[in-house]
């Protein structure tokens, strides 16, 4: 196995300047083209940090948890990528966890860290996620960064433009001849769920339409709440004509149940989800989504984290680049 010395031998620069390039330390004040030596010279090498000795050396594991509610949510497969792609590039692993596993949170965070297993820990909010839950995980013993959720008593969070992905989905509508638009939404509780329904009524004002408190429903992100949601707008007598869903896996539900009751999609009701995944793709109809920028947001999460691990303060972030995108499907069509 290669060392630091034999990279600064072939380098031709001390052990010292390697060290500190490899490790993208601040303090590193080399020019580009020592850099890019020292660079083509670990890579010849094949050389890899020993992460054993740099825990031991700075009391760290160069490990940060990623905590989300399900790992076999297609949406959660971008936001993974984009945090296990920068963690790379960082020198960092990920350690995934799922949500429901880590009950109760806080005895789980309090061994992650009292063991010295990670270094930072990135959470991802779900609908069962309880206040004592966070508490267990925000409570100052480790650095930790909120994912698309946010709370009064915690700076650090990184989010999405949820207005902003929620406004293109109503002009969509508003476009194809729709003037009865519902929403489904998230649990009131949730902070996602606040924001999309802000940016719902903003965006109805805008347009010139009336928000009919009938045609919103607040029952949660899963299939089988938006399910529910369809159960409850199919038995109003003059229901929506259209439906922005505040989350994709809730759409699937929602169409499900749409299939029960007769009611025909695009014919009779067009949809139009926030977030795009496969399963969009694939339903049927295949639906009209947002995508969101869920790359992005694990990337932006993850520098911010390692950020907090070095000890500088950081903000609360939106992530707005690139912004919300429309992918037109089979499950609108014009009024």
């Amino acid at each position: 196995m290669s060392t630091l010395s034999d990279v600064a031998a072939l380098a031709g620069v001390s052990i010292s300047a390697v060290s500190r390039v490899l490790s993208n330390a601040p303090s590193s004040r080399v020019s580009g083209a020592t850099r890019t030596r020292i660079e083509d010279a670990a890579r010849e090498l094949n050389y890899h940090p020993n992460f054993a000795a740099r825990a031991l050396k700075f009391s760290r594991t160069n490990v940060v948890a990623l905590v989300v509610p399900d790992l076999t949510n297609a949406i959660f497969s971008e936001l993974m990528r984009g945090v296990e792609e920068t963690a790379a590039e960082l020198g960092y692993m990920v350690l995934l966890a799922r949500a429901e596993s880590m009950q109760p949170a806080a005895a789980t965070m309090a061994r992650l860290v009292g063991e010295g297993r990670v270094d930072g820990v990135l959470v991802q909010v779900g609908d069962n996620t309880t206040t004592e839950d966070l508490a267990g995980i925000l409570d100052g013993r480790v650095p930790a960064v909120l994912i698309n959720s946010r709370r009064e008593d915690h700076v650090g969070s990184v989010i999405l433009p949820d207005e902003a992905g929620v406004a293109v989905a109503v002009d969509h509508l508003v476009r194809l001849g729709h003037t009865s638009i519902g929403l489904v939404n998230g649990l009131p509780t949730t902070d996602s769920a606040v924001r999309r329904r802000v940016g719902f009524e903003s965006a109805m004002a805008a347009a010139g339409l009336p928000v009919n408190p009938d045609f919103v429903t607040s029952l949660g992100y899963d299939p089988q709440q938006g399910r529910r949601a369809m159960h409850v707008l199919g038995a109003l007598p003059n229901g929506p004509t259209a439906l922005v869903v505040a989350n994709v896996n809730a759409a699937l539900g929602l169409l499900v149940e749409s299939r029960t009751l007769g009611i025909q999609v695009p014919g009779d009701l067009s949809i139009v989800a926030i977030h795009d995944a496969w399963t969009a793709e694939n339903a049927w109809p295949p639906l009209t989504t947002v995508r969101m920028p869920l790359y992005e947001l694990g990337r932006v999460s993850m520098a911010a984290i390692f950020d907090r691990i070095r000890s500088e303060e950081i903000d609360d972030i939106v992530v707005t680049e690139p912004g919300p995108e429309l992918i037109v499907r089979l499950s609108t069509a014009a009024r």
